[in-house]
């Protein structure tokens, strides 16, 4: 870490033109090639993707996406004006690419799309692909020729997953509202402007390449349309909090008395091998997602491993080389009114608190404790699925046309689920007939479509609208029984085989998967983030602590989303005006970054507390040494991030407000509750215990250390810091 401080220091010029180079080119690569993000939640081994490859591969035709185009007209549909408007639009959108077909409601007398009152009918449109592979232009043309029938009485409004996809919320400027709160939050901590410009220089610039790349390779892999939002949220939270850890420590030096390049040397030489530790073991924790093996999930790791990487890289070289430019200006065009503070100093109020917490341990861990065990509770009552266009935002279009299609024709006509029949030779139309009449008028079953089957006559569709929601329990409960116990009998007695598809049978699918290969993903993720907490701090106990304690972090972080977005509590506040199940993979991917963000502070608080119990084999006080000099810091670096992940709530994408609140949370929680109640109280408890590792675990783990093997150079104060000389080239 030395060399790479001293090489970064000496060629300071040829690493910030690196850097700006490779922002320069990379967002020239992604400005030219465009994106292609994508929702792929495909399952090869699900019975809901083999429906969907049956239509693809026999039934062209119905193997894409449906989107409707849902109208409504207070004295009715029918008007002879209407229809005319109506029937030439459908006869526009027909034309429109990828598009296979259009009903027309007018002309089915056998299924209804009009409702029984007259004022709200649908047409579907079918399209020849799914919703990742329409192209979004034609997708808005669809939606730009429906809409513009609006007016003189006619309210026109789409739904789908096709539409969903067009219209994906790009955040609505959140990424500059977090931003500016970490600009807030760094000035009250270093109270100059200078200080506080060097980490968000450098979080940005990093963030930049991160996301140019990350547009660059949706060209590679299926990467989700969020993915640049959640990669935003996450860099900018760990970039600043990394590069605030290394610039604390700089000014330390410089207030010692240490001459400019020494001192940078000297704060990646500490901060920066606790940075690099890590940010190593929030990659770890991020990739562990590939081992659930689901394509959707492999872009948004690969995205957010990336993101962490550069900030993480940025910290390392670029932010030693401006700060060997800035030198001793680090405190300049300061903010008047405000102290000058030196976060890494031995704080009093700290010392105090942590004395205070080793003077009562189990008052403190056992109220501390149960705290987060309530926070946990409503965990149990995890639902998990995926949300429908009920809970978008009230003024979309997707919103709005399910709340007329709901109106008129009931919840279930938004979530209809696809009976796909692989047809016997022989007697092929009255095995489809067969599993139509099965699943007619059964409890659920709002209505049945005609049977539909491909000019081969091999494989046959029908559609079956539930009497509730995508998002219900009862159509899951549905869906299950008809898999489980309806269509079995059908199947063996007509030769037909029936697999149930369509978006809501995706999603549980989806679900199921995930939860099934949940354990081994934690398992591996824990079990190795142990091995190197092991590594480095030479203990048992002390990464057995860290494991429990990230786990109760995770826990009470989950049990305030689902109180929030299931429950509704106080959902209001953050725009959320409807409760549902918790998308499938919230709890994979939650668990994957807050595990790792836990583990940033733990590496931070437990590495000085390390440092201190190594000079002195003092346990005691090294838990408040250590704590007394992490304490400001930690709790800077968690306001930042708590601040820009609840500033991502602000915007309209649900999947990203899940994130928002859950992260924010428990960021709060790991630095308020666990590292300033818990751990020192654990600590204290364990006292010289918490150090000990059997000698032959000790002789075959690797040497790791966040320490310096260097003793830190001290020497007198100077009035005027030395300037670093420039070496470059």
């Amino acid at each position: 870490m030395r060399g790479l401080a001293h090489w970064c220091t000496t060629h300071r010029k040829t690493v910030l033109f690196a850097w700006l180079a490779a922002m320069v080119a990379v967002g020239f690569a992604a400005g030219s090639a465009g994106s292609r993000f994508s929702s792929n939640f495909s399952l090869p081994s699900s019975e809901s993707q083999r429906a969907l490859d049956l239509l693809q591969s026999r039934f062209p035709q119905q193997g894409g996406d449906s989107a409707q185009v849902v109208f409504a007209a207070k004295n009715g549909v029918e008007q002879p004006a209407l229809r005319a408007r109506m029937r030439r639009a459908f006869a526009q959108i027909r034309g429109v690419p990828h598009v296979t077909g259009v009903t027309d409601p007018y002309a089915q007398p056998r299924t209804p799309a009009i409702s029984e009152d007259g004022r709200i009918a649908y047409a579907t449109v079918q399209f020849d692909e799914t919703r990742n592979e329409i192209p979004t232009e034609d997708t808005n043309r669809v939606i730009d020729i429906a809409q513009a029938q609006s007016g003189a009485g006619l309210e026109v409004e789409l739904g789908g997953p096709p539409i969903e996809e067009a219209n994906q919320s790009n955040g609505g400027g959140t990424e500059f509202i977090g931003l500016l709160a970490a600009v807030l939050v760094l000035l009250l901590t270093f109270g100059s402007v200078v200080a506080m410009g060097l980490p968000v220089v450098t979080a940005v610039v990093a963030l930049a390449i991160g996301i140019g790349l990350i547009t660059v390779g949706t060209h590679a892999i299926d990467i989700a349309d969020f993915a640049p939002q959640l990669a935003a949220m996450i860099g900018l939270g760990v970039g600043i909090d990394y590069a605030l850890f290394i610039v604390t420590r700089f000014r330390s030096g410089i207030a010692a008395g240490l001459e400019v390049r020494e001192a940078v040397v000297q704060s990646v030489d500490t901060s920066g091998r606790a940075v690099l530790f890590a940010g190593v073991t929030v990659i770890v924790a991020l990739l562990g997602m590939l081992l659930m093996g689901v394509s959707f999930l492999n872009g948004v790791a690969i995205s957010a491993s990336l993101a962490v990487f550069f900030t993480m890289f940025a910290s390392l070289t670029l932010l030693p080389a401006l700060l060997a430019m800035v030198g001793g200006r680090i405190d300049n065009l300061r903010i008047p009114f405000l102290k000058r503070h030196d976060p890494e100093r031995d704080s009093g109020f700290w010392s105090r608190w942590s004395g205070h917490v080793q003077r009562h341990p189990w008052t403190a861990a056992i109220a501390s404790g149960a705290l987060l065990l309530a926070l946990c509770t409503p965990t149990l009552a995890l639902r998990l699925g995926s949300s429908d266009a009920g809970s978008d935002p009230s003024g979309t279009t997707t919103r709005k046309a399910y709340d007329l299609l709901a109106s008129g024709f009931g919840p279930g006509f938004n979530g209809p689920l696809q009976l796909v029949a692989e047809l016997p030779a022989e007697g092929g139309r009255a095995a489809l007939a067969e599993i139509g009449s099965a699943v007619e008028g059964r409890p659920g079953v709002a209505s049945v479509s005609p049977p539909q089957t491909n000019p081969a006559g091999d494989v046959g569709v029908i559609v079956l609208y539930p009497t509730t929601s995508p998002q219900s329990v009862a159509t899951t409960d549905l869906l299950r029984n008809l898999r489980d116990d309806v269509l079995p009998p059908v199947e063996r007695a007509s030769g037909a085989i029936v697999y149930v598809g369509g978006s809501t049978a995706i999603f549980e699918d989806f679900g199921k998967v995930l939860s099934e290969k949940l354990p081994l993903f934690i398992g591996v993720v824990v079990l190795l983030s142990a091995l190197l907490l092991m590594a480095v701090f030479r203990s048992v106990l002390v990464p057995l602590k860290a494991m429990v304690m990230n786990l109760l972090s995770i826990g009470a972080a989950f049990g305030v989303v689902v109180a929030v977005f299931q429950w509704g509590w106080l959902g209001s506040a953050i725009g959320i005006d409807r409760t549902g199940p918790i998308e499938s993979f919230l709890p994979v991917m939650l668990f994957a970054i807050v595990f790792g963000l836990s583990m940033d502070y733990e590496v931070f608080l437990m590495s000085r507390i390390h440092e201190e119990w190594v000079k002195d084999r003092d346990a005691s006080a090294a838990v408040t040494k250590g704590l007394a000099v992490t304490g400001r810091v930690i709790t800077a670096a968690a306001a930042i991030m708590v601040t820009v992940f609840a500033s991502f709530m602000l915007g309209d994408d649900r999947v990203i407000k899940l994130f928002g609140l859950g992260l924010s949370v428990a960021v709060l929680i790991d630095a308020v509750i666990i590292r300033s109640v818990l751990v020192p109280a654990v600590m204290q408890l364990m006292g010289r215990r918490a150090w000990w590792i059997p000698d032959w675990l000790d002789r075959i783990l690797p040497k790791l250390s966040v320490e310096p093997k260097h003793p830190t150079p001290t020497r007198a104060p100077l009035t005027t810091p030395e300037p670093a000389t420039e070496a470059d080239g």
